[in-house]
C-alpha cells in the first residue's frame, strides 16, 4: 500500500509539473505582450502567470478531491519557481521570504478578485480586475483588458477532460486580439 501511495505521489508531481509548465508557456506567449500591450517585464510576466494559474486552479476546483490535491501541488511549484527566480535575480537570502510573502498576497488577492469578477460571467468586472493588475500604470483599463476578460471567460468555459492527466488547453490569445492597444 505504501508503494502505491509513493507511486501516485510521484505521478501527481509529474502531472503538476506538466500543468505548471503549460501555465508558464501560455503566459510567455508573445501575443500577450505584442498584441495586448502587457508589459514584457518582471511584473507583467508575473501577472500573466498568476492569471493563467487562476484559470488552471479554477478548472481543477471543478474536479473534486483529485483536483484539490493537484491544485496544491501546482501552487507549491509556483512558489518554488518564484523563490528560485528571485535567487537567480540576486535577491539576498534574507529578503527572499519577505518577497515571497508579498508575491503570495498578490497571487491570492488577484485570484480572489478574478474569481469574484468571473462569477456569472461578469465581463466588465473581470475587465476592471484585469486592468488594475495587468495595466496598473494606466488610469483606465485599455481595450486589451476587455479582450483579456473575453479570453479568461472562454478559457473557463473550455472543457478540459484531460486535466487530471496533465494536459490543459487555453484558447488562442490571438482570437481575442483587442481592437487597439494603449501605448
Amino acid at each position: 500500500m505504501l508503494g502505491r501511495k509513493r507511486s501516485r505521489t510521484r505521478q501527481d508531481a509529474g502531472i503538476a509539473h506538466s500543468l505548471y509548465g503549460a501555465i508558464v508557456t501560455q503566459a510567455r506567449s508573445p501575443a500577450f505582450y505584442r498584441d495586448f500591450g502587457v508589459a514584457d517585464a518582471i511584473d507583467g510576466r508575473f501577472d500573466l502567470i498568476v492569471l493563467h494559474a487562476f484559470l488552471l486552479l479554477e478548472k481543477l476546483r471543478a474536479c473534486g478531491a483529485p483536483g484539490a490535491a493537484l491544485s496544491q501541488e501546482v501552487v507549491d511549484l509556483f512558489f518554488r519557481d518564484m523563490d528560485r527566480s528571485l535567487r537567480e535575480m540576486g535577491v539576498g537570502d534574507m529578503a527572499v521570504p519577505r518577497r515571497i510573502k508579498t508575491m503570495a498576497q498578490s497571487f491570492f488577492g488577484r485570484s480572489t478578485a478574478y474569481r469574484q469578477a468571473a462569477a456569472g460571467g461578469a465581463r466588465a468586472a473581470l475587465a476592471d480586475a484585469i486592468g488594475r493588475n495587468l495595466f496598473p500604470d494606466l488610469e483606465h483599463a485599455p481595450p486589451a483588458a476587455a479582450a483579456l476578460a473575453d479570453y479568461v471567460l472562454a478559457s473557463l468555459a473550455q472543457d478540459d477532460g484531460a486535466l487530471l492527466g496533465g494536459r490543459v488547453t487555453f484558447p488562442d490569445p490571438l482570437a481575442f486580439r483587442p481592437v487597439a492597444v494603449a501605448e
